[in-house]
């Protein structure tokens, strides 16, 4: 059984050491400085599941991201020289749509496809 018991914490120790103390309960930061971005949605690094940071900079503490934790759309958005009150398929090369994750697009460049 320790030797079960020892490769569970060697495969679940570098996740940790890496992501920082699991925190059950608090809100999600938006925009979080991780490493050597800026996030402005849940991300996956280093987690089998999306996760977001409880601080402006990424200071350890984090939690798994809920539904209610995604980044919504904002209404209505700057994008190029359009004011956009809903998801639009402009520009996208697949035709799906998409919005904005800030009021101006033009300005952050921050989006995700609608669903």
């Amino acid at each position: 059984m320790a030797l079960h018991r020892g490769l569970l914490l060697a495969w679940v120790c570098p996740l940790l050491s890496v992501v920082g103390q699991l925190q059950e309960d608090g809100k999600c930061f938006f925009p979080f400085h991780y490493k050597n971005g800026v996030f402005y949605d849940c991300i996956k690094f280093n987690a089998k599941h999306k996760w977001c940071s409880l601080n402006k900079t990424f200071e350890g503490y984090w939690k798994y991201c809920s539904e209610e934790d995604l980044a919504k759309c904002v209404f209505p958005f700057w994008y190029r020289r359009m004011i956009y009150w809903e998801c639009t398929d402009d520009s996208d090369a697949f035709g799906k749509k998409w919005c904005s994750l800030t009021q101006n697009y033009n300005k952050e460049n921050v989006w995700k496809y609608c669903d």
